[in-house]
């Protein structure tokens, strides 16, 4: 009698086993894009502006599924969209634009979202290798990094270690915009975006020859904390 019940309880739980696999296989299949169906730039910048918008009318809504696109994505990658985004712990691309999960986008950050060597890299990386058709410079509202390169052109702040390359590096987008009207870390921020997202389709050989033959558009934008809206440049 054991043994039948044993049998039937190992039974089940294959068969709740297997179900569960073909549950998430469905679901890991729907959650993200085949390489094959790679969208176009225009058509990637269209979903980073519903999901921005579902994470600021409806944020409940835009819970991840990860288990499932763990499976999907676990032995090869195909993201739609690259953000070069600052390292600043309250803007998660994934989320921001609408709590993307795994194999959704390839994304690369530092303070001041800067495009030195290792990040041009990675970005060529998404691009020539993955074949990513949009990459997008999001700056953010109270950025540090910027709010410091303000600093040190207004009242010649001083920084220790590499935070001083850093921010020196930031220096020219804040000069640039000292006589205009309104907040000057804001459109700090905003012209050191567009700069980045400059030096980007012109450092790079590989961006810049994608970038003439239309197969890659690169972009800056901005991330306003409060409201949780990102506004493309």
């Amino acid at each position: 009698m054991h043994a039948v019940r044993d049998a039937r309880a190992l039974d089940r739980r294959a068969f709740l086993a297997l179900a569960a696999a073909g549950l998430c296989g469905a679901a890991a299949r729907a959650a993200g894009p085949p390489p094959e169906a790679q969208p176009s730039a225009a058509q990637a910048l269209a979903r980073l502006e519903a999901g921005n918008a579902a994470f600021v009318e409806a944020p409940a809504l835009c819970a991840t599924r990860l288990m499932e696109q763990r499976a999907q994505w676990a032995s090869h990658q195909a993201p739609w969209a690259t953000v070069l985004s600052c390292a600043d712990s309250r803007m998660p691309p994934e989320l921001l634009f609408g709590g993307l999960g795994l194999g959704q986008l390839f994304v690369a950050r530092n303070a001041g979202h800067l495009p030195d060597d290792a990040t041009l890299g990675t970005l060529e990386y998404g691009s020539v290798m993955l074949g990513v058709p949009l990459i997008v410079v999001l700056g953010h509202e109270r950025c540090g990094a910027v709010a410091a390169a303000c600093a040190a052109v207004q009242g010649n702040a001083r920084f220790p270690g590499f935070i001083g390359a850093l921010v020196q590096a930031i220096m020219p987008a804040a000069r640039a915009v000292l006589d205009q009207p309104g907040d000057p870390i804001d459109n700090a921020v905003r012209e050191n975006a567009r700069r980045t997202a400059q030096a980007i389709a012109t450092r790079s050989e590989l961006i810049a020859q994608r970038v003439a033959d239309g197969q890659l558009r690169v972009v800056a934008a901005h991330y306003d904390m409060d409201s949780g809206r990102v506004r493309f440049l």
